[in-house]
């Protein structure tokens, strides 16, 4: 188990437009802002399509699916991390009957808008190896 104590250094809120891919966009952004820790505190919007990608099997590393398709859906939650400056986001997609999602990968087109708010750590905010199976991986 790991433990952390941080404060945000800043709190910032995102809208990314119509027909621009949701990962890639987030992606870009914290780059380009040099984010390195963060956390992704929510996320809402829709979308054209949905890609994400889901454990399949209890091995470790676990086999993976890769569901997507070009469907419209409201986007009604997203949450992850910012680790050493690499996106670690799960989405949400919900229609008019289920709700479902996994992993953000690349492919979820815009509708139109998404806002996504993301809570950028202090310096002492590390949380850069948390997403590894055991510290040093």
């Amino acid at each position: 188990m790991y433990d952390l104590t941080s404060k945000f250094k800043e709190i910032k809120i995102l809208r990314f437009d119509t027909d621009k891919d949701l990962l890639n966009e987030l992606k870009d952004y914290v780059k380009k802002h040099n984010i390195t820790n963060a956390v992704i505190l929510n996320g809402i919007g829709s979308s054209k399509s949905y890609s994400y990608h889901v454990v399949a099997s209890p091995d470790l590393p676990p086999k993976e699916m890769f569901p997507k398709e070009d469907k419209p859906l409201d986007i009604i939650c997203m949450q992850g991390y910012v680790l050493n400056g690499r996106v670690h986001a799960h989405i949400t997609f919900s229609d008019e009957k289920i709700s479902f999602g996994g992993h953000l990968e690349e492919g979820v087109k815009i509708l139109t808008f998404a806002i996504i708010t993301l809570g950028i750590l202090d310096d002492d905010g590390d949380i850069s190896f948390w997403d590894k199976l055991k510290k040093g991986d």
